[in-house]
């Protein structure tokens, strides 16, 4: 059974608290349209402590383990709640993936490919891109901050706040042009009706479809109820 999207949300719920706001609500638009194109994703990671911090710089170093990165504590932006890291999430809704190759919806594009496409057009910076350690699981929001004026207590300004609230919001009304895209409803080889599909879900007359498979259909206009009988029960 596939997972809904509230399932899929959920699984990455705890991971946003302590995000900056905007941070979290790109967030959360990132999980929504990754899965709108068939795509699950989990957030792993989001605010990390400075001690957590420090245990992650110290692996590779003074811990067992391969270096995975060269901010100590503090020099985060995972420290300051504006930087998240995610992986793929399996069908079986339990199990994790940070292949970058997969392609779990068959659509000829690595899944990996397809978030960091919709995480950048979120306004998110992506690890890949970094030049030093590659970060690949990465993203964050930086509002052209550095660190050391994060940790002074320095914020992102009302209008660096407003503009990303609005690319987000962008990427929403596109979202909104391209749904209702018309489809053919093909039954047994023959088209019965016109239909919609919107964020993988197609919506169609189903009368039409119905009779055009032998049920006989009735509806109820006081109830607002419409029976569909199979041909078998007629």
């Amino acid at each position: 059974m596939a997972l809904t999207f509230e399932k899929v949300k959920l699984k990455s719920q705890s991971r946003l608290k302590g995000l900056h706001p905007v941070v979290e609500a790109a967030t959360v638009a990132l999980i929504e349209r990754c899965y709108a194109r068939g795509v699950n994703i989990v957030i792993t990671q989001g605010l990390r402590t400075i001690a957590e911090q420090n245990a992650l710089y110290a692996q590779g170093r003074t811990k067992p383990g391969k270096i995975v990165t060269n901010a100590k504590g503090g020099t985060s932006y995972h420290n300051f709640g504006l930087a998240i890291d995610f992986a793929l999430l399996l069908p079986d809704g339990k199990q994790v993936s940070w292949d970058l190759k997969r392609d779990g919806d068959g659509d000829k594009v690595a899944d990996w490919t397809e978030v960091v496409q919709e995480a950048k057009a979120l306004g998110f910076e992506w690890g890949g891109d970094f030049v030093s350690i590659k970060d690949a699981p990465h993203f964050q929001m930086t509002f052209g901050l550095k660190t050391s004026q994060l940790r002074a207590g320095k914020e992102p300004t009302a209008a660096q706040v407003k503009a990303a609230y609005a690319k987000i919001d962008r990427c929403k009304e596109a979202d909104e042009v391209k749904k209702d895209v018309p489809v053919s409803v093909i039954v047994d080889g023959k088209k019965v009706a016109d239909g919609v599909a919107d964020n993988g879900v197609t919506y169609t007359p189903a009368r039409a479809v119905a009779e055009a498979l032998g049920a006989k259909v009735d509806y109820d206009a006081k109830t607002k109820t419409m029976t569909i009988t199979s041909k078998g029960d007629n």
